[in-house]
């Protein structure tokens, strides 16, 4: 079967000569590279956030930046920049590249090299790590997206927690290989008492009844896009609600969709076999693609 990804973006041969922020340096794709022992390497030792260039303004800044540096004091790693200075070095970024928009920053940091190739976090002592690689990104996303249910799960808060965007997603990745092995494009994966939570790259929404249900949060991404479509819906009177809901219920919705920084809302066709609604673009989800657009050109 045809394979489609949520990720998908049009080929831009511009990409072959971007220009990569490595710790205040703007390099060369080719010679943009970090040591073997470097922690992120070596243990997926990290945080990132992916930013999306709409019109020469990064869209919700201020939010990627709290999320990053939130999760870098969880894991208590010292970003060694404070906002205005990872601020500065997108723009130089952004700069060197030649981008004003449809572009797509992924901002990295881990704890930087260590000594020895061990887990110890003391064992990192040169300071952390901090890349930023920026595309010309279109997204192209030819037709809906196809889920199938996997048995991985978004852990628990004290194995690791979810709402953290770490370098580690083993678990997502393994999640995103038993889809495909399904004949599906991404999973969907369910929370630790069997209710629908998200999928391995994306939050993920139904519609039933003009109503737009979402998971409880307890268990998935934080995702910013995520918020932002709660928050749309409450403004413009769609009901929506963050609750606990079954895939009997999810199979038998109007429209399904997910939401991320690259896709913004992204419709699903169908999970485990079972045509979602009409299995396209429905009303709700077109209603929103819209909201979107327009909060982001606000």
């Amino acid at each position: 079967m045809d394979q489609q990804t949520t990720h998908a973006s049009e080929d831009d041969a511009r990409n072959d000569a971007i220009l990569v922020w490595v710790n205040g340096v703007v390099k060369p794709r080719a010679e943009a590279l970090v040591s073997v022992y470097d922690s992120g390497f070596l243990l997926g030792d990290g945080v990132w956030e992916g930013l999306r260039l709409y019109d020469g303004t990064w869209a919700f800044l201020d939010e990627h930046l709290d999320r990053l540096f939130e999760a870098g004091k969880a894991i208590d790693l010292d970003i060694g920049l404070d906002r205005r200075g990872l601020t500065a070095a997108l723009e130089e970024t952004q700069r060197a590249n030649g981008m004003t928009t449809d572009a797509h920053a992924r901002l990295m940091v881990t704890r930087g090299v260590k000594t020895r190739p061990f887990q110890h976090p003391a064992l990192s002592r040169s300071g952390p790590t901090v890349v930023i690689i920026m595309e010309h990104s279109r997204p192209k996303i030819a037709r809906p997206i196809r889920l199938a249910t996997v048995p991985h799960m978004r852990g628990l808060p004290m194995t690791q927690d979810p709402k953290l965007n770490s370098h580690s997603k083993l678990n997502c990745i393994l999640a995103c290989i038993a889809a495909e092995k399904a004949g599906a494009d991404e999973a969907l994966m369910l929370d630790v008492h069997g209710f629908v939570n998200t999928t391995n790259a994306c939050n993920f929404f139904i519609v039933r009844k003009g109503e737009v249900w979402t998971s409880t949060g307890d268990y998935c991404m934080n995702g910013i896009t995520r918020k932002k479509v709660i928050e749309l819906c409450r403004a413009n009177g769609i009901p929506v609600f963050e609750k606990n809901f079954s895939l009997v219920e999810t199979y038998s919705a109007d429209e399904a969709f997910l939401t991320g920084t690259f896709g913004a809302q992204t419709p699903v066709s169908e999970i485990d076999g079972r045509v979602i609604g009409a299995g396209g673009l429905g009303p709700v989800t077109e209603r929103l693609l819209a909201l979107y657009k327009d909060l982001v050109a606000r």
